[in-house]
């Protein structure tokens, strides 16, 4: 039996922002807190939301002061905003960063206690303030899952915290929002939502619900990709990213993520690489380790990505799927983290704590093949290049 949770109301598809006033009507929500980042502010884009709701009689707080990879003191200064703003929901407004510090902000908002308390493996169901999700980016699918990231900044640690608290009501997915969105940011995103969907698909929590999401997200971001990063108004390759990262979204919050994210959050913790990125970086060694365990769930991922053929065997089609995972990082110019510019000898002081925070994380108990330290500590080290 597989349980499966997915936000209350989901809008999809070019100009759905236009129809956020009427989904929050449909929830009884109209007094919203954004939440969302500088950058996005002063682009002109967080007015364009907010004036879609003033056209509709709503008044909306912002609070635009988040941080990549969001920490406790962001959270609580953001919290004590919301506390005095007399909101009824909390809107993230843009990429993972600004949707995770809303999810936790409106967790809390009801029910506070310290926010390290609710990290893996506690589970967090009790809902706080109805979160509404606007993703302006298609990689973190955050808008439909029940996991948030919060960064400790006394341990260095990116503390995944689970629960339907987390879990958006809205998710407003409107492609329109990515235009034009750089390269890299595009490369590192796309990658991201592409490691959901091929982890949810061979995790062993695993179930066939979660498995048509994902097989969904692996046929409509592969063939993408690459036409999103380098034509960044191509509609047709922006509706199909977007979408995609929201199924692999669906995907991997009811199924889980696995090792790659288990090692993936720490170097973003350490060494701030972006965490879609630090995705990129791990995939193709960690599909390689993995893929003896589960060869053909990894092989079926082949054939959905359209690098292998229907009538392939498994061996070969995993060797494929290998060879694309090399090719899309060679082709979006991802760097090893060597060549991204990490020192050896901080990355190889870093190595045993990187590998037990990853396995306390959990994730790694989801992979077809389950290391152990000394295996993850290998992993890292291949990595690095």
């Amino acid at each position: 039996m597989a349980a499966i949770n997915l936000p209350r109301v989901m809008r999809v598809g070019g100009g759905a922002l236009r129809e956020l006033p009427e989904a929050m009507a449909q929830c009884g929500v109209s007094r919203p807190f954004v939440v969302t980042d500088g950058f996005l502010a002063s682009s002109g884009m967080v007015a364009q939301m907010v004036a879609v709701l003033e056209a509709a009689g709503m008044k909306a707080t912002v609070f635009a002061d988040t941080v990549p990879d969001p920490t406790v003191a962001v959270v609580e200064t953001a919290l004590e905003a919301l506390r005095w703003s007399g909101s009824d929901c909390v809107i993230g407004f843009g990429g993972g960063s600004p949707i995770d510090t809303a999810k936790a902000i409106a967790a809390l908002a009801l029910n506070p206690r310290p926010i390290p308390t609710m990290k893996a493996p506690a589970v967090t169901d009790v809902p706080g303030l109805p979160i509404i999700a606007v993703p302006t980016t298609a990689g973190t699918g955050s808008e439909a899952t029940k996991f948030t990231i919060v960064t400790d900044e006394a341990t260095s640690e990116k503390m995944l915290c689970a629960g339907l608290a987390f879990l958006p009501t809205i998710a407003i997915v409107d492609f329109e929002l990515t235009m034009a969105k750089p390269a890299r940011l595009t490369a590192d995103t796309g990658i991201d939502s592409l490691t959901h969907a091929i982890e949810a698909y061979v995790s062993k929590r695993a179930n066939p619900f979660s498995d048509a999401m994902a097989i969904s997200a692996m046929k409509l971001i592969a063939p993408n990709i690459r036409t999103a990063c380098t034509e960044p108004g191509n509609r047709a390759a922006r509706e199909a990213m977007m979408v995609g990262a929201h199924h692999a979204g669906i995907a991997f919050s009811n199924a889980s993520v696995a090792l790659v994210h288990g090692m993936s959050r720490p170097i973003g913790a350490f060494f701030h690489v972006p965490h879609g990125l630090s995705n990129a970086m791990l995939l193709p060694a960690i599909t390689a380790f993995s893929a003896p365990a589960a060869l053909a769930r990894y092989a079926a991922c082949a054939r959905a990505m359209g690098v292998a053929a229907a009538d392939e065997g498994d061996q070969s089609a995993v060797a494929r799927l290998l060879e694309e995972l090399a090719a899309l990082n060679a082709d979006l110019g991802v760097p090893s983290p060597r060549a991204h510019g990490i020192a050896p000898e901080r990355w190889e002081q870093f190595i045993p704590e990187m590998a037990r925070q990853a396995l306390a994380s959990g994730s790694p108990a989801n992979n077809p093949r389950v290391p152990d330290v000394a295996q993850i500590e290998q992993l890292y080290i291949e990595a690095f290049g």
